[in-house]
């Protein structure tokens, strides 16, 4: 299963989203999980982290959460770092508990079909086998600075 999604697709979904729940966090540095978080959460979005064995640490500014009916604030997107088999009771979850929910983020490695459509038949946007954390680098320029083409032309010679 290979879903492609337009670059215009992406940014517009990351540019509209202002607070993610990360799904699956870790408290440990090195996992991506906790970098890609943490990445988010420099780049200025709220992040709400979740994940039952961690709960009541501090992360990023905010406590952890065991699970998304635990948040009360509204949430735009959520990203999940969790096996694909995962993937049906969280996004489950998360149509019953997150009113404000317009995307459901898959991470690189993760996706399910079946819960893809019942979050868009729900009108929320699903983005599978992805990580924010690289097209936000890839769309808004920073991947550039590493040296890397993205084909994103940020600027005009006039």
């Amino acid at each position: 299963m290979s879903e492609t999604y337009s670059d215009a697709f992406l940014k517009e979904i990351l540019t509209r989203t202002k607070t993610i729940a990360v799904v699956g966090v870790s408290p440990n540095p090195v996992r991506p999980s906790h970098y890609v978080a943490r990445y988010l959460a420099l780049k200025g979005f709220q992040v709400i982290p979740v994940n039952p064995g961690h709960v009541g640490k501090q992360l990023f500014g905010a406590t952890v959460r065991a699970s998304l009916s635990e948040i009360k604030e509204p949430v735009d997107m959520f990203d999940i770092f969790r096996r694909s088999e995962a993937v049906p009771d969280i996004v489950e979850e998360a149509l019953q508990v997150l009113p404000a929910l317009r995307t459901v983020w898959m991470q690189i490695g993760v996706q399910h079909a079946e819960a893809a459509t019942a979050a868009r038949a729900a009108g929320c946007d699903v983005i599978m086998n992805r990580c924010p954390k690289i097209e936000y680098q890839r769309l808004f320029g920073e991947l550039r600075m590493g040296g890397f083409n993205t084909g994103i032309l940020s600027s005009k010679l006039t």
